[in-house]
């Protein structure tokens, strides 16, 4: 077993990792959403060191549902509600390994130009689907680009910006972006990589109805930070909210941009890709006038596993000159002429996956039509859970969720929030551990509320009723 895998075990064993996919995906139901294993579990049934001899194959498909199983939660399962989805579908998973199979480094255009070409294509037609401006477009000043997450979307458009605002950072001015309390986490993390520092990460107010950005609280901060020699580099809306898909006024914020020459960044990573559905397109308003840079993530939401984000900018120029280095050894003709793209210069790692391959081959499959289904799936079924919560009066329903996450929270008679908060994280436990379902939690002010996400491809009416039949019986016993 030392020696090189051949064509034809690879063609044996290929087929029985298929086929184990394929009987997992059939059995999902059978598993407890959440794994139950505890700290350490997992690492302890391993051997503490590696073999000296190479193992059949069929030894790991044997550790597979021995150890690994068991300490998997089951994010394709169709009672899995806690985040939103990590959508995995059999065309991205063949796409996926398709990658794998043909083993690409698409770092620069000459290494592989199909991996390139492909991807121009394909983040293209993405943008024809969600009606994106065609600005955006690759043939155009800007362009798209498919990223690993939008942690790392946002980051390189932070660093973009900055080259847009005057220099670099560490060149010894102070930068400054601008988030609403409820942005993604990963914009201060970006902010502290690109050397800005969390202290100048400024935290807008939100509307307490809507939870949405507050665009005159926003010009007042970047007035004073303007008034005390701070450079305002970014502001980052979003499109959907992790923590309740809140929506901020992306036109109003974005006069504000364009009104003091800022970079206006739309983190749509959920909640973008439903604009698929044209129905849905009116949550972009505002986009195509002021946005320079734009995110979503097909592995949420469009069945393309994980990792796929796609990245537009208006104008590629200022992300390529902050990215930009070229050493000897990749110096080309291609490259030279000006006539190809490079995505090395559009991301932080050099290296490059094929992961263009897992998005066209779920666009082929599912079409326009499919995809739209899909997303409109997930809505319906959101908002049919949504009415039975509405319908008790024992919980409170968080009213704006225009896409597929329900907030909500019981009430607890004579409980002081405190006690209430903790009463409602005792029923999420409970809920969570009986391997039926798996929710999760956030906080809206002072009080904690539940979050049931919709969106595993396989998750049905009847999966939301088990859901709210198991949610209701244990509240009712609780209280």
């Amino acid at each position: 077993m030392s020696e090189h895998m051949t064509p034809e075990e690879f063609r044996e064993h290929g087929k029985q990792v298929v086929d184990w996919i394929a009987d997992y995906l059939a059995t999902i139901e059978d598993y407890p959403v959440r794994s139950r294993a505890r700290p350490g579990e997992i690492r302890a049934a391993l051997p503490a060191h590696p073999p000296e001899q190479g193992e059949p194959f069929e030894s790991v498909l044997a550790d597979l549902d021995r150890v690994v199983l068991p300490g998997i939660t089951h994010w394709q399962h169709p009672s899995f509600f806690a985040y939103f989805p990590a959508n995995a579908s059999g065309p991205a998973i063949l796409g996926d390994l398709l990658s794998a199979g043909l083993g690409v480094q698409g770092m620069v255009w000459a290494t592989s130009p199909a991996c390139t070409e492909l991807e121009t294509v394909v983040v293209d037609w993405l943008a024809e689907l969600l009606d994106l401006p065609s600005h955006f477009r690759t043939d155009t000043a800007g362009g798209g680009v498919i990223q690993d997450s939008a942690s790392s979307a946002s980051l390189v458009a932070v660093l973009a910006a900055i080259q847009r605002a005057g220099g670099r950072a560490g060149d010894g001015r102070r930068y400054s972006i601008y988030v609403s309390s409820q942005t993604h986490s990963s914009l201060e993390k970006a902010a502290r990589i690109a050397g800005i520092g969390a202290e100048y990460v400024r935290a807008v107010d939100v509307d307490p109805d809507t939870l949405a950005m507050d665009p005159a609280q926003l010009d007042a901060l970047i007035a004073e930070d303007v008034a005390a020699g701070v450079t305002p580099a970014l502001v980052c809306a979003t499109i959907g909210t992790t923590s309740t898909t809140a929506i901020d006024p992306v036109a109003r914020i974005g006069e504000v941009c364009r009104a003091r020459g800022i970079w206006l960044h739309v983190d749509a990573a959920y909640a973008g890709v439903s604009a698929v559905c044209p129905e849905l397109r009116w949550i972009n308003e505002g986009v195509a006038a002021f946005a320079d840079s734009y995110v979503t993530n097909p592995h949420k939401w469009l069945l393309t596993n994980f990792d796929c984000s796609v990245l537009w900018l208006a104008d590629r120029a200022p992300l390529i000159e902050a990215l930009s280095i070229l050493p000897e050894y990749l110096r080309n003709a291609a490259s030279a002429s000006g006539e190809v793209i490079d995505y090395r210069d559009w991301q932080i790692p050099l290296g490059r996956r094929f992961r263009a391959l897992k998005l066209w081959s779920v666009i082929r499959w599912y079409g326009a039509e499919g995809l739209r289904a899909h997303v409109r799936s997930g809505i319906e079924l959101a908002a049919k859970f949504a009415a039975l919560v509405r319908a008790h009066p024992g919980f409170r329903l968080l009213e704006h969720h225009p896409f597929s996450l329900v907030c909500f929270r019981p009430v607890w008679p004579g409980m002081s929030t405190a006690d209430a908060n903790e009463a409602t994280l005792s029923l999420l436990e409970r809920l969570n551990d009986s391997g039926q379902l798996y929710l999760s939690h956030t906080k809206v002010g002072d009080e904690v509320l539940l979050r049931l996400a919709v969106g595993a491809p396989m998750t049905q009416l009847r999966h939301v009723q088990a859901a709210w039949d198991r949610i209701r019986t244990e509240y009712e016993q609780a209280r």
